[in-house]
């Protein structure tokens, strides 16, 4: 079933059929409701017609509403009344009977004193009759017929049966126009939802969606999967980018390798030459295992969610500080640790501490003989900071953002891979935070921040 069809059966036939139904419930209470009262206008009626049939010149019977001074007025839709007397055969009547008209027998053994109200049919007309057994003071039996029509009732029932059917109609059709209407931009909206979706899957993720005017769950996915897009696109840039220049980095190493080696068996070499050959060739395998761990390094920080669990940053950071101090030692820096003991936190403690580590790295290649690294970790705010500075000479500002991008070096610094800040950015990003570098007056500050 279409998302159209659904729309108008469940927003539009579907309520179009309980209308229905709820009015025609109502027409049955509204018609019940109508001849309630009007038995109760008969009971009356018969209350004060009982009590004072016989109150009249020597007991002699009579109806009040034939005599009474309203009754032009109350004529239209006064109940008909007729007392019958012992005999069954009429004694009076209102309205005055036709000329010529059956006359009606009714005996008062027949009836009981309690009222009993039946409907009735005269030429196609229903009407309400209510037969009470009355007795005079001289205790002779009289039987008290009353009479109302039921056409005004029939009128206003037939009415609400006009109105509540035009209601449901219209109803009805205001409703499938709105369903359809929805059920068309709703269409619309979800095509071209679906339509993104199979470029995306055909790998075109140089599309865009159009803007989505609407404010609801549909615009949100909208937004969510624009988003998710421009992510794709940008990991598949930074992918193709990092494989060209990892291309790019392992062909220098092996192209000198081969040199070397063509160089060597070009002719006869003296055992020393060789030596110094392969041990050339030695330092371009190292440079080459140390870019392919980095790259393991790289694609691990890149790869499935990361678990974030409780986590003592200062009892982590204290080991990277320790593994560091043969190094600081032979290169004479001092590496310190500030911060809060006991600092517990929800992240995921091996990729901080890969992080941390490559950071030391840096710091230690940049920081001159007899310096100081620190590592500082604090709370600002909601957020966990963690910076690593040493005193060397510092990052230019121009590269500043740059030096976060796989295989970039700065000038006149160390050799190294260009892979140890990107994989730093990285792990603050999947922590939902970010790496920077922080301006400082001399030396160099770099900072993972991310939520608490």
């Amino acid at each position: 079933m279409t998302l159209s069809a659904r729309l108008w059966l469940w927003g539009a036939v579907l309520p179009a059929c309980l209308l229905g139904v709820v009015l025609f419930g109502a027409d049955r209470i509204f018609h019940t409701a109508l001849e309630r009262s009007l038995d109760q206008a008969l009971l009356a009626q018969a209350a004060i017609e009982s009590v004072s049939l016989f109150d009249g010149p020597n007991n002699r019977p009579h109806l009040h509403m034939a005599t009474s001074p309203l009754v032009d007025s109350v004529r239209p839709f006064a109940p008909e009344g007729v007392l019958f007397g012992p005999d069954g055969h009429e004694v009076m009547r209102y309205p005055p009977p036709v000329e010529g008209a059956a006359k009606e027998i009714v005996h008062p053994s027949h009836h009981r004193d309690t009222p009993e109200l039946t409907t009735v049919e005269h030429s196609g007309h229903r009407h309400r009759q209510l037969v009470v057994a009355v007795k005079s003071p001289e205790g002779q039996p009289y039987a008290l017929k009353l009479e109302a029509s039921l056409a005004q009732t029939d009128a206003s029932t037939n009415t609400f049966h006009t109105i509540a059917l035009v209601s449901t109609l219209a109803t009805a059709a205001l409703l499938l126009l709105a369903q359809g209407l929805q059920g068309r931009g709703l269409r619309r909206r979800l095509t071209a939802l679906r339509s993104h979706l199979e470029a995306v899957h055909a790998g075109e993720l140089e599309k865009r969606l159009e803007p989505d005017r609407e404010d609801d769950e549909v615009s949100a996915v909208h937004e969510v999967l624009g988003q998710a897009t421009e992510r794709l696109q940008a990991v598949r840039d930074s992918r193709e980018r990092l494989l060209a220049d990892a291309a790019h980095e392992l062909r220098t190493p092996l192209s000198s390798m081969r040199t070397r080696l063509d160089l060597a068996l070009r002719r006869e070499r003296t055992s020393d030459e060789l030596k110094t050959a392969l041990a050339e060739t030695r330092e371009e395998v190292v440079r080459l295992a140390e870019l392919a761990d980095r790259l393991l390094d790289t694609a691990a920080a890149t790869r499935g969610p990361i678990v974030r669990e409780p986590t003592d940053l200062h009892s982590l950071l204290n080991g990277s500080v320790s593994g560091t101090k043969p190094l600081a030692a032979q290169r004479q820096v001092t590496v310190v640790l500030e911060g809060p003991p006991a600092f517990v936190v929800s992240a995921h403690a091996l990729s901080i501490r890969q992080a941390v580590d490559n950071l030391l790295s840096n710091a230690l290649k940049f920081a001159p003989e007899g310096t100081r690294v620190a590592v500082k970790l604090e709370r600002v705010g909601d957020l966990v900071r963690i910076a690593v500075t040493d005193q060397g000479s510092g990052i230019p500002e121009a590269e500043r953002e740059a030096i976060f991008e796989p295989f970039h070096r700065v000038r006149g610094g160390p050799p190294g891979t260009g892979l140890g800040l990107a994989i730093v950015r990285e792990v603050a990003r999947r922590h939902g935070g970010r790496a920077f570098v922080a301006p400082t007056p001399s030396g160099a500050e770099v900072v993972i921040e991310f939520p608490a």
